[in-house]
């Protein structure tokens, strides 16, 4: 080629020279007779590799993987590639006057080429290219170039796109979701009291709220991650479907009545009663900053996993699922929430089973999944390791994920919140037993999954491919890559993730208006002696404050792009705090003698123990069972030295270079799933041994739980059923008798023992009585309105007052 007229030939050195930059010279010199244009127009149309001989010849399968590389790319008439085919070898091809490894020259080929680097070799891309790398063009951003692991294919992009008939299903399912809010909102009692917004009046059916309970629980982040759990972990995880069934009767015939008798839109009210104002704020404030945090990770983590894979564009997925369910929340209340989680329900089994089925239609039926899983390594059901670090085992599973399960199912705001909604205790027991099994289908269903996807790409991990940033992508990749041709298949998948974040963000709004109205607006009213404003008012309030949360829950969407390590940190916060909760609740319910600061002492420690062994650092990498990309066709996301490594071999190298699990402090390596077990029991423990402390030493004491100075008649309802029993048996009620047993049993008994819990007292006192009829007796229960705190009388003191002539003590 000739020198440009009036200028110098381009020298190309690195600084520090070297035989690469002198062997570029030396082939532009040699090159200077050939056709200029003829190269030129060769070179524009292709892209060039070059590598070292010695790095060719002890690769496995690097012939055909190379082979396969030049027919995607058009390198037909490269004199690098010159001669590679399935029946050569590298030896035989024909040398050019070039030495092999040396970079491709970027005069050759016009100025906007530059040569990159890579780990075997040097390559060449124009200036488009070149802002692909750094994430500019949309079409590619998905490659990982941060790393310097280059592509170099033109024709293969990996985001699928949303056609008009997935759009259309899109809208239909938010437009239903909004109808049934507008709907709710223009009929019955149109949502202008507070027992209607935020309890539906306590009238909805079993089933919509079994419905719901499992919606609540089953975000669209669980059903991205329990899929990628079983595809890269095993299958052990679904050993927690056990621990749903063992805990389900604790929480509807232990915990469940507690809160029922209450009659209150808040739970944290059980604890001002029970142990002091303190508790229950405290509770609370915890309660609210989980869920403000979690709204935004559920909105965007789904958004931004289908961006990455659909195309679907992340703020109109953000503000269209934010604002569809601030309006539905907002409008029809609690019985808008709990009928469109049905609706979203269906939608998400039917995502679930969609995938499942194209996959037994991929695979020729369900058994060959199963066998591949099996050959795989991913069945594993009998792990009953009891070290702690191991991350999923029987007892992890079982122990630690009955805990969580009562740490949401029973002492929620959330859930006990719908549980509260239906006609009497007896149906929103049933309620919770309906929703078990509904909640286990869908959770095996997922499990199962991830298994169909792990047979797709068994012999090709899209992580390792370079295809996903993330494996909670694998989800949407798999809809993508096998109905991405069929209309409509897209969005309903992408409305069944989306309904996910819509009836978990709806229940967290709904639960956040009802525990700031109850724990922080009236209490404050009170507080400030503005006395308490009427039902409609309060409704009102309520109404404004759902559409901030609403607002606020689509502005931590926006912002948690921005938040980097506090994504993992508030996904971790729901499962650390609930826990220590679960702890402070029990304490409250078993134990007679603890007392407020017992109780906030050990919830203190414990929330400070979990924080601090749930987010020390450094942190051991999880071990994955074995990926395989070593079958991963070569296109434009295949990184350089993919194609001429195994990925066996680059995965056994990273091995190598990872510390030990030893090496890090024990506290740090803890299965995630003792998380909220040890919460509970540092909460019980310490509240305990901190409860005994103080009454010892004077500072607090268990007044509370008592109707009258005398601490003698105790409030059952404080604490669970058998509990509530045995302490009923154990007291005997003092009572004071002066009237004839002739208008006892004219039903002359006091109101006061009428109201009380078990009918037999009232009961026995008649039967006592009717053995004393010349006696002129009266029953009088001793209540707080024979205790006047102001005056400083107790019980015995208004007893010597009445006169010993006219009484008569009688013990039951």
């Amino acid at each position: 080629m000739p020198k440009p007229k009036g200028l110098q030939r381009p020298s190309y050195n690195s600084g520090g020279g070297g035989s690469r930059f002198s062997s570029l010279n030396d082939y532009q010199n040699d090159h200077d007779n050939r056709d200029e244009m003829m190269r030129k127009k060769e070179r524009n149309s292709t892209r060039r590799v070059s590598f070292k001989p010695s790095q060719l010849q002890s690769k496995c399968g690097i012939k055909s993987r190379l082979a396969e590389l030049a027919v995607r790319t058009r390198l037909e008439d490269d004199e690098d590639m010159d001669g590679l085919a399935t029946t050569s070898t590298f030896d035989e091809r024909t040398r050019g006057p070039r030495r092999k490894g040396s970079p491709i020259p970027k005069g050759k080929f016009g100025q906007t080429r530059k040569l990159m680097p890579s780990t075997f070799g040097w390559y060449q891309v124009t200036a488009s290219e070149r802002r692909v790398m750094r994430g500019v063009s949309r079409e590619h951003s998905v490659c990982s170039f941060k790393k310097k692991k280059y592509c170099i294919s033109n024709d293969y992009t990996m985001a699928g796109s949303f056609d008009v008939w997935d759009y259309v299903v899109l809208v239909i399912v938010l437009t239903i979701s909004a109808a049934i809010g507008v709907y709710y909102r223009l009929t019955g009692g149109q949502q202008k009291t507070t027992a209607e917004y935020l309890l539906a009046d306590r009238s909805m059916p079993v089933m919509p709220v079994a419905f719901s309970l499992m919606a609540s629980f089953m975000s669209a982040v669980t059903l991205l991650g329990v899929s990628m759990e079983n595809y890269q972990y095993g299958t052990q995880f679904v050993v927690i479907n056990l621990a749903y069934v063992l805990a389900t009767p604790a929480a509807a015939y232990l915990i469940l009545p507690v809160f029922y008798r209450l009659k209150t839109a808040s739970v944290y009210e059980y604890l001002e009663a029970r142990f002091g104002f303190a508790a229950r704020l405290y509770a609370s404030l915890a309660f609210s900053l989980q869920m403000i945090l979690y709204m935004g990770i559920v909105l965007y983590a789904p958004a931004l996993a289908l961006e990455a894979v659909t195309g679907l564009n992340l703020v109109f997925s953000i503000i269209a699922v934010g604002v569809v369910c601030t309006f539905y929340a907002t409008l029809g209340g609690m019985k808008a929430v709990l009928i469109t989680d049905v609706f979203q329900s269906v939608l998400m089994f039917a995502c679930i089973f969609a995938v499942i089925i194209c996959a037994g239609i991929e695979a020729g039926g369900l058994a060959p999944i199963w066998e591949t899983a099996r050959e795989g390594g991913r069945l594993e059901f009998f792990n009953f390791s009891v070290d702690p670090t191991t991350r999923h085992t029987w007892f992890t599973q079982i122990i630690g994920g009955a805990a969580t399960y009562l740490s949401i199912y029973g002492v929620n705001q959330t859930q006990v919140q719908r549980l509260l909604a239906v006609r009497s205790l007896r149906e929103s027991a049933k309620s919770l037993w309906w929703s078990m099994p509904i909640l286990i289908v869908l959770s095996l269903t997922t499990c199962f999954s991830g298994l169909c996807i792990y047979f797709y790409y068994q012999n090709c991990d899209p992580l390792l491919e370079g295809r996903i940033n993330s494996r909670d992508q694998l989800l949407p990749l798999f809809v993508v890559d096998t109905m991405g041709h069929l209309p409509g298949m897209a969005g309903l998948f992408v409305s069944g993730i989306f309904s996910g974040s819509l009836s978990t963000i709806s229940s967290a709004i709904s639960s956040l208006a009802a525990v700031t109205l109850e724990d922080y607006i009236k209490p404050t009213l009170v507080w400030r002696k503005h006395g308490q404003l009427n039902d409609e008012k309060y409704a009102y309030y309520s109404k404004l404050l759902s559409v901030l949360y609403g607002t606020v829950c689509i502005g931590l969407a926006f912002l948690a792009g921005t938040l980097g390590g506090v994504l993992q940190a508030s996904l971790s916060i729901f499962g650390i705090i609930g826990g220590p909760l679960l702890g402070l609740f029990t304490l409250g319910m078993y134990i007679k003698w603890a007392n407020q600061k017992g109780a906030l002492a050990g919830l203190t420690l414990s929330l400070a123990f979990s924080f601090w062994m749930g987010f020390g650092q450094p942190r051991p990498p999880i071990p994955t069972l074995p990926l395989n990309a070593d079958n991963c066709p070569a296109h434009k996301l295949t990184r350089i030295e993919e194609i001429f490594v195994p990925q066996s071999i680059l995965s056994n190298m990273e091995q190598k270079t990872t510390d030990p699990e030893t090496d890090y402090f024990y506290l740090y390596r803890i299965s995630y799933m003792w998380y909220s077990v040890l919460g509970f029991l540092i909460t019980f423990l310490m509240g305990c041994l901190c409860s005994w402390i103080f009454e010892r030493l004077h500072w607090d004491n268990n007044d509370r739980i008592y109707t009258d100075c005398t601490r003698t008649i105790i409030k059952y309802e404080l604490f669970v059923p058998p509990v509530a029993k045995r302490l009923r048996h154990h007291q005997m009620p003092t009572v004071i008798i002066t009237t004839t047993s002739s208008e006892i049993n004219n039903s002359s008994v006091t109101s006061s023992m009428e109201d009380t819990e078990s009918p037999q007292l009232s009961k026995t006192i008649k039967d006592t009585l009717k053995r004393n009829e010349p006696e002129t007796v009266q029953v009088k229960a001793v209540t707080n309105d024979t205790c006047d705190p102001d005056s400083g009388k107790g019980s015995m003191d208004v007893l010597s007052e009445l006169g010993q002539d006219e009484i008569a003590r009688t013990h039951l």
